[in-house]
């Protein structure tokens, strides 16, 4: 099988039909733009104010989206040396200041950072089916009222304390937005 470099485009925001580039890797798949667009909807298009973590960042797709639609502060974590090569890259085309690059394991990253967000991505590779290792670290790295969007192959239902706030399905994938549920 040959790998190709890839491209994808930026949907909205102040970025809005910018391309991003990534290399060949077989883990790593983008959100497509129909999915980005609806996760986007339920977020509000506006996200200016917000911390985002893009936990497994490989295109730059949901970081670059985030960033383009106002977040203020996106940091955005790979552990492949050519993906991060090319998050810095696409960083640097877009002169995007706001996002803060990080070459680290996903669970290295949170068990040793602590701060909080308002919005955490989290699209692992799907062979790895990491959501159930990851799920439990992110409250304490969630603000309060902070989402979590997952993407997964399949159906994929998220334990307690997590509340499914929205979900939807594209082919094979399952996407959904997760928010901490309440204690009463």
């Amino acid at each position: 099988m040959t790998l190709v470099r890839g491209k994808v485009r930026i949907i909205g925001g102040q970025w809005r039909s910018r391309l991003l580039t990534f290399p060949a890797n077989p883990d790593l798949r983008p959100t497509s733009d129909r999915i980005r667009e609806t996760v986007f909807n339920w977020l509000g298009q506006d996200l200016t104010g917000l911390n985002c973590l893009d936990l497994f960042a490989g295109s730059g797709a949901l970081g670059f989206e985030a960033a383009s639609r106002g977040a203020s502060q996106v940091v955005m974590v790979d552990a492949d040396t050519k993906i991060y090569k090319a998050l810095h890259e696409n960083k640097e085309k877009l002169q995007a200041t706001q996002v803060e690059l990080k070459m680290i394991n996903a669970l290295n990253f949170l068990n040793s950072d602590v701060r909080k967000f308002d919005v955490i991505f989290l699209d692992p590779p799907y062979r790895l089916e990491l959501l159930p290792k990851l799920l439990p670290l992110l409250p304490s790295h969630l603000e309060k009222g902070g989402l979590v969007y997952t993407e997964t192959k399949g159906t994929w239902i998220a334990d307690k304390p997590w509340r499914v706030k929205r979900s939807a399905k594209a082919g094979a994938v399952s996407y959904q937005l997760l928010e901490l549920e309440l204690n009463g």
